[in-house]
């Protein structure tokens, strides 16, 4: 019993990571029916902001100095924002009235830009991330460990979740994000700065990704530029599995995506090297039998 409430924690706090991943491809595809390949680099991107906000760097001859944690945290995720508002400006925005094919073939082009520019600026060797005590603590219930990290990353997901499910379905923003949804031409109509709550979009989805890289930094303390490549996929399958469009879908998903993950390699350890096959077959399950998700809707054409 012992081993399998470890098994559930560890499950929660991986999915809750891919949760808070997916939700921002949820909130992206849910506006502009767009699959943004390049969120699992934008995610990376935030895990090479926090590092060199940590532990300091030199910009244009100038030493700037490491911060603390919880200053450095939120600066990255505000820089990964720009990064977010920066690619939809310059990669989407232009072709907005293109095929959608245009856009896919983009999204994927700017995830190969991502990757690389990572390997020339950051370089291809992985560097250790630095983890604050904070997260580092471990607590014991009998032959139970809690690492902290393991309490926190479920908690610091479910506030996001909250914030976001507030901002869509409490505000002008959001209702506005909802109707474009629905249909980009009509919101125009009626007064709707298109362009203003697109960007804002990206903006929060980047945010939500930065989040999700740091904590999946701290839990697994390495970082190169390829990092965000399996995260991004599972994040995706995680969208689908709950029905992507769907906020709380996203959030499921990402939840039942990691319990089986962590249980799979639990049950069966001499198939653990097949853990990440388990993302895919999911996929391929739900889009055969059930396309819309869990709790996702099927949307007109």
């Amino acid at each position: 019993m012992d081993v399998l409430f470890q098994q559930l924690i560890n499950g929660v706090s991986l999915g809750s990571l891919y949760a808070l991943i997916a939700i921002g491809y949820t909130m992206v595809y849910g506006v502009l029916r767009l699959i943004n390949f390049a969120h699992g680099d934008v995610m990376m991107a935030s895990t090479y902001f926090a590092f060199y906000l940590i532990t300091g760097f030199s910009l244009l001859g100038f030493v700037l100095p490491n911060m603390p944690w919880y200053v450095a945290f939120p600066i990255a995720m505000v820089l990964t924002g720009v990064l977010g508002f920066s690619i939809e400006r310059l990669a989407y925005r232009p072709l907005r009235s293109a095929p959608r094919i245009s856009a896919l073939m983009t999204a994927i082009g700017v995830s190969f830009l991502l990757e690389n520019l990572g390997i020339v600026i950051f370089g291809g060797r992985p560097k250790g991330f630095p983890t604050p005590n904070l997260f580092t603590e471990i607590f014991y219930i009998k032959e139970v460990s809690l690492p902290s990290l393991s309490i926190l990353i479920p908690l610091i997901t479910l506030i996001f979740l909250v914030a976001t499910f507030y901002l869509v379905y409490r505000t002008k923003s959001g209702i506005a994000m909802r109707a474009i949804s629905r249909d980009i031409e009509t919101p125009k109509l009626m007064g709707i700065n298109v362009n203003r709550i697109i960007s804002l979009t990206f903006i929060l989805g980047s945010v939500l990704a930065a989040g999700g890289g740091i904590m999946l930094a701290m839990r697994y303390p390495q970082i190169n530029p390829l990092m965000g490549i399996m995260p991004g996929i599972k994040a995706f399958v995680a969208a689908v599995l709950g029905g992507i469009g769907s906020v709380v879908g996203a959030a499921i998903g990402g939840l039942i995506l990691g319990l089986v993950e962590i249980l799979f390699v639990a049950l069966l350890p001499s198939y653990a090297g097949y853990r990440d096959a388990i993302a895919f077959f999911i996929l391929i399950f739900i889009l055969l039998f059930k396309p819309t998700g869990i709790i996702g809707e099927k949307f007109p054409d």
